[in-house]
């Protein structure tokens, strides 16, 4: 029986609102027994304030069947410096989750400057995190590459943008932690206890979701309601194993041995 993790934004949700026959999806999830987890580059929320946006649409999740690029970051610092310190810019959704792996957040000599995503970007925080990666010792770590997100009035700037930026005036370079890395995937796979070989990748994103999955040696669908359109796909140089409408048309049984 094969095991699933699920990109959210176009493959779930779309603006807030509920991809036709998504919550249909996740219950042939459920009522099978399979294994399967949410895995999301936005660090903004935590996993339970997630659960809660995607049950007011309809879709039964639980808070522990969420994973963040957060929650992913917090693992990685926690694993390379135990109990160290970090200057975070972000929300909740990152604040919450360093401080839970016993992380000192703070801007007196910090081990990481640990970038996010957030809803209203400081320039004053900026310009410590630029200072404290040029002047100081501190490394450079961010949740996800994404450049741009979507939102109500369009595109808005996101972590992979800011990022730029502080590497272009502090001269350090970060090191992603989300998708597309395959840290991220391994990161979720180990949570959720599967293999690799047993996992299918389900995004709509050929440049994180499709190729984190190739990289990861897993099997992969990629879904035509979010960002890429079928004529995209041949541009890359890799392709996804199956190419669907959107998770309505997922059954989940036929990609079983």
């Amino acid at each position: 029986m094969k095991n699933f993790i699920i990109d959210m934004d176009g493959v779930l949700v779309r603006e807030n609102l509920i991809i036709p026959g998504a919550d249909k999806f996740i219950k042939k999830l459920i009522d099978q027994k399979r294994k399967f987890l949410l895995l999301t580059n936005n660090p903004v929320y935590t996993p339970k304030d997630l659960a809660h946006r995607l049950q007011e649409n309809g879709i039964q999740i639980r808070g522990d069947q969420i994973f963040t690029s957060a929650l992913a970051t917090a693992s990685f610092l926690h694993s390379q410096r135990p109990d160290g310190k970090a200057f975070v810019l972000g929300e909740s959704g990152l604040t919450e989750a360093i401080h839970n792996i016993g992380y000192i957040i703070t801007d007196i000599n910090p081990d990481y400057v640990v970038l996010g995503e957030t809803l209203a970007y400081n320039f004053q925080m900026i310009k410590k995190a630029i200072r404290l990666l040029h002047d100081g010792n501190a490394r450079f770590i961010a949740t996800n590459p994404d450049s741009s997100g979507p939102s109500k009035g369009g595109i808005v700037p996101a972590c992979g943008a800011m990022a730029a930026l502080i590497e272009k005036a502090s001269g350090v370079s970060p090191l992603f932690i989300g998708k597309p890395n395959a840290l991220m995937m391994r990161t979720a796979l180990n949570y959720l206890d599967v293999h690799s070989e047993n996992t299918i990748m389900v995004g709509d994103r050929m440049d994180t979701d499709i190729v984190a999955g190739v990289t990861s040696g897993m099997e992969t669908i990629l879904v035509l309601s979010g960002v890429t359109k079928e004529e995209d796909i041949d541009k890359y140089p890799y392709l996804p194993t199956h190419i669907k409408k959107s998770v309505a048309d997922i059954n989940p049984k036929e990609f079983d041995d």
